[in-house]
């Protein structure tokens, strides 16, 4: 299989080219600014320029295109919204009718902040979203335009991306502040009224991957199983070291001041995609155990 992957210098993007070359699939990977250090070809891309996407499509012909690119940071995309539109609600739309023209399948990227975060029980992917900020509604626009231009499409939820980027085998992510702030003695406060399903971002590759072999369509969220809080996140982190709590401090999501308002209760329902692969996604203890290696070198 033929992968074109955009936004491979993102640690999930890093991860889904990594995988693929792992498997055997010739991927070409493109990039925005920096150019990753990854076992395929890579080219510079900016997705909102679609002619050249068109051009680069015409050249690679993949089977499938996978779009990690976007605009991620929160609070700049409520600061910059026309830019957020253009990248994350505009540019996805208009490369995957490209890919539609061409029978190619396509796969969008996006976020559990498409939802308000007001419900108390998970949500699934056919719960009607509504977003409180920019960033969750230019993702939820990107989400629309995409099955309007291409009805076959696969979506693909997220929520709290972390895990090491397979470019410069850094740890990303929340983990990544938590041991680094274990590691020099510091308190690490965490909020305990913020409700999430982590991704790791190695998983969600392998499984974005085997749900393309499977030509599924549609959406589907790919998370850890458990609905847990940052606090409990940092014990589990904790735990997989081996080392005491003493040093996470309870705090709450109004102890910080930030441009754009969080959704606090974005769980992810993960039935469909574990009845699609006929497997459980991990538990949060499975996805850590997976990059102990790394927790520990940020400990040190």
């Amino acid at each position: 299989m033929q992968l074109l992957v955009t936004g491979a210098g993102g640690l999930l993007g890093s991860n889904i080219v990594s995988t693929a070359v792992q498997a055997g699939h010739d991927v070409l990977g493109t990039y925005h600014t920096d150019k990753p250090d990854l076992m395929a070809p890579h080219r510079r891309l900016d997705i909102t320029h679609h002619e050249t996407f068109r051009k680069l499509v015409n050249e690679s012909a993949p089977d499938v295109v996978v779009n990690c690119a976007a605009m991620t940071d929160v609070d700049s995309c409520e600061s910059k919204p026309t830019h957020a539109e253009k990248v994350n609600g505009q540019a996805p739309g208009n490369i995957a009718a490209i890919c539609a023209e061409r029978n190619i399948a396509f796969v969008q990227v996006s976020t559990d902040y498409v939802f308000d975060g007001k419900r108390e029980t998970k949500y699934r992917e056919d719960i009607t979203p509504n977003p409180i900020q920019t960033y969750g509604q230019t993702k939820l626009t990107g989400e629309r335009r995409v099955f309007e231009c291409h009805p076959s499409a696969l979506i693909i939820r997220l929520s709290f991306v972390y895990g090491v980027h397979e470019d410069t085998s850094d740890l990303e992510g929340f983990p990544a502040w938590v041991v680094s702030r274990l590691g020099t003695g510091e308190e690490v406060p965490l909020f305990v009224d913020q409700h999430i399903t982590p991704t790791r971002a190695g998983q969600a590759a392998e499984t974005i991957l085997t749900l393309v072999s499977d030509d599924a369509a549609g959406t589907y969220h790919i998370a850890c199983s458990e609905c847990v809080t940052p606090y409990k996140f940092g014990e589990g982190i904790c735990n997989q070291l081996d080392i005491d709590t003493s040093l996470l401090m309870e705090s709450t999501t109004a102890d910080v001041s930030r441009s754009a308002s969080r959704p606090t209760h974005t769980c992810l329902d993960v039935d469909r995609v574990e009845a699609r692969l006929g497997r459980p996604q991990p538990d949060l203890a499975e996805d850590l155990q997976a990059i102990r290696s790394s927790l520990e070198a940020g400990v040190r």
